[in-house]
């Protein structure tokens, strides 16, 4: 039984309250940043309260771009962002659930040494294999789609080894009574194993969602159109060296619209992305 002690729970939400204050003020001060016009900014006159220029900042950064993104707009860039980041969330989900499918339901010579393997390669993210990943792309003729932004990222020994460490948690009645069925290994993995991994995919898909959209390197490297640019390189582009030359309404406002696909998704798959990660079965 839990005690209740006032003085501790006040402890609790005071901490609580000073983390949420602690994050929630930059983004706060971003998005009223957005709201006033450049030499309000550049001035230091900016207070707390928002400003009176969020429809034009906001329409001029969503549909008609700036000349330091050669034009481009933030939506087209959140376009690209977006597309990406499905890519590579989909993309992990797919072949790790098949990965781990095969580890622990197929016997086949060096299954554990297979496992391993995949295991072996969280400590060679893109960064460390970058030039021949790049190499490679550029030899197929995928620079500058979307084809090369997703599929060099969406291996993953990270989903690899959550769903296995799932599997093997499920009873092995489950796959006997599918083998006196009559199910085949393709029908046992999507009528038993796919419904019973939701909260599993929930989790990586949220995970993986957001790591392709803070995509900065990858991107970076092989997109030379501004067309294919992503909304985390427009955002580094409208920075410069010298504050004078910065737009900082327009980089704040794009600051704010990137924020807004990530929060989404975990605002409306947080039920099913905590359950993931929290069940005691896992």
């Amino acid at each position: 039984m839990v005690e209740n002690r006032p003085f501790g729970n006040f402890i609790a939400y005071l901490t609580l309250a000073l983390g949420v204050f602690i994050v929630a003020f930059p983004v706060y001060v971003a998005f009223v940043a957005s709201t006033y016009d450049s030499a309000t900014i550049s001035n230091g006159n900016m207070s707390l309260i928002p400003g009176d220029q969020a429809p034009v900042n906001y329409y001029r950064t969503l549909f008609e771009g700036t000349a330091r993104t050669s034009g481009q707009s933030v939506g087209g860039m959140m376009v690209n962002s977006f597309i990406m980041a499905m890519g590579i969330a989909l993309g992990k989900i797919l072949i790790s659930i098949l990965s781990a499918f095969a580890v622990v339901y197929f016997n086949f010579p060096f299954r554990k040494t297979a496992f391993w393997i995949i295991f072996i390669t969280l400590m060679l993210p893109v960064e460390v294999r970058i030039y021949p990943t790049y190499k490679i792309v550029a030899d197929l003729g995928m620079l500058d789609t979307y084809t090369g932004l997703i599929l060099p990222l969406i291996a993953s020994a990270t989903g690899t080894l959550l769903f296995r460490q799932f599997f093997m948690t499920i009873p092995d009645e489950l796959l006997e009574a599918s083998k006196i069925d009559g199910a085949g290994a393709f029908r046992f993995f999507k009528d038993t194993l796919v419904p019973l991994s939701v909260t599993t995919i929930a989790a990586l898909f949220v995970i993986q969602f957001i790591y392709g959209w803070n995509q900065y390197l990858w991107p970076l490297l092989i997109t030379t159109k501004s067309s294919m640019q992503t909304i985390v390189i427009g955002i580094k582009q409208m920075l410069t060296t010298q504050d004078v030359l910065t737009e900082w309404q327009i980089a704040m406002t794009t600051a704010v619209l990137a924020m807004l696909p990530p929060v989404l998704v975990v605002i409306f798959m947080q039920r099913l992305f905590v359950k993931g990660l929290v069940e005691t079965e896992k």
